[in-house]
């Protein structure tokens, strides 16, 4: 048995590539459009992973775009997705630059959550040992809930 992917539903495609690709920092890697079954669906990965994706299609996150208008609701089944990030601060500096709350600061120079525009909750984990604390990290308060 080996890890594929993972499938998140999303509402607004734009919104969600803007999100993953342009502010998070994964890249599409492929994209499938199916007009009878009225989806598209785009497959993501990290830089560090790219290798592997291209090798093996995985690890990889799916968006699936339904074309007709849909309302999703995340599950409390459903917990987070996690990636390892080479500088926690400066994802974190990026992400809240592009207009994402940062539900939970790395305040220890080593974790943070945030969520895509569809509620899906992800965990920042920062790449080695965790960094010295920083402000304004160090004294945010956690918004929200992840």
């Amino acid at each position: 048995m080996r890890y594929l992917h993972t499938m998140v539903r999303v509402k607004d495609l734009d919104a969600a590539l803007r999100f993953w690709c342009d502010l998070l920092g994964l890249q599409e890697v492929r994209r499938m459009e199916n007009e009878a079954g009225r989806y598209t669906l785009v497959f993501l990965a990290a830089p560090k992973d790219l290798d592997r994706s291209a090798a093996e299609r995985s690890p990889e996150l799916e968006l699936t775009y339904n074309w007709d208008s849909e309302d999703y609701t995340g599950g409390r089944n459903f917990g987070h997705l996690a990636y390892r990030v080479d500088d926690i601060y400066a994802a974190c500096r990026r992400l809240l630059a592009g207009g994402v709350t940062i539900n939970r600061p790395p305040r220890d120079g080593h974790m943070a959550f945030v969520r895509s525009p569809d509620g899906i909750s992800i965990e920042l984990l920062q790449e080695g040992e965790r960094l010295p604390p920083e402000e304004p990290w160090s004294s945010m308060p956690n918004v929200g809930s992840w």
